[in-house]
């Protein structure tokens, strides 16, 4: 008996996002590499605070862009609306490990917001509002073309 797989069809957009989270989950493995690293070597045994978060997050995040791309796929809404949305999510989540790992290589401080620079708390309320409203975009693209 002979299988045929057939392509699966899936949307630029979709493929934009599954590219962000391969990208992302390279990231977290290099994240886990330093991670080590240091834990092997500090008299502690502990890695930088922040590189350890980096870490954590950079996974979380990679499949958390496996889940957005789910919903791009079975999203209603035209490949641009997608984009955005996905994107907006995409940026911020990018940047947060960003940030994360700076702190870690700096090893500037335990808490970023301790003594936030300038700017932080106005990017964590951009990062609320784009992540929230980037997600719901997407639900309901999902709802609009799977549920009603």
């Amino acid at each position: 008996m002979t299988v045929t797989m057939r392509p699966v069809a899936i949307g630029a957009d979709t493929k934009a996002v599954l590219l962000a989270a391969a990208g992302m989950f390279l990231w977290a493995l290099l994240l886990g590499v330093w991670k080590y690293r240091q834990i092997a070597t500090s008299e502690s045994h502990f890695a930088h605070r922040y590189v350890d978060i980096a870490h954590r997050a950079a996974l979380l995040y990679s499949f958390a862009l496996l889940l957005i791309a789910t919903f791009v796929q079975l999203s209603g809404w035209s490949e641009l609306v997608n984009l955005l949305a996905a994107g907006a999510m995409t940026l911020y989540f990018y940047s947060a490990v960003g940030s994360y790992a700076l702190h870690g290589w700096r090893r500037d401080t335990d808490n970023q917001f301790r003594d936030p620079v300038p700017g932080t708390h106005a990017f964590m309320i951009t990062l609320i509002v784009a992540e929230i409203g980037a997600w719901l975009v997407l639900v309901a693209g999902f709802l609009d073309r799977q549920v009603f």
